[in-house]
């Protein structure tokens, strides 16, 4: 019976380090490596972010003074305000 018993528990264990349940149950169970992972989630998310709001930013202008220099009556008169008003603004 006690063998049974064993043998079952040793299994369990077994699939438990497999799917490393121990150490999540154990990450999970403790408030400062939740504050942390959460926090050190957040500032990269930010930092993620800001540096892909800049680059596409950065972009955008680009194909703006692209277009400025093609010398579209309308478009180009528009498209130069809001580039004088981007440059303005920075």
């Amino acid at each position: 019976m006690f063998k049974k018993i064993n043998k079952k528990i040793d299994d369990i264990n077994d699939k438990l380090d497999k799917a490393n349940l121990i150490e999540l149950s154990y990450i999970l169970g403790s408030k400062k490596e939740i504050i942390k992972r959460n926090l050190l989630a957040g500032i990269f998310r930010g930092v993620g972010i800001g540096i892909g709001i800049t680059i596409i930013s950065a972009m955008i202008i680009y194909f703006l003074q692209r277009l400025i220099r093609l010398n579209i009556p309308i478009i180009g008169e528009y498209i130069s305000d809001i580039v004088s008003i981007v440059q303005k603004n920075i």
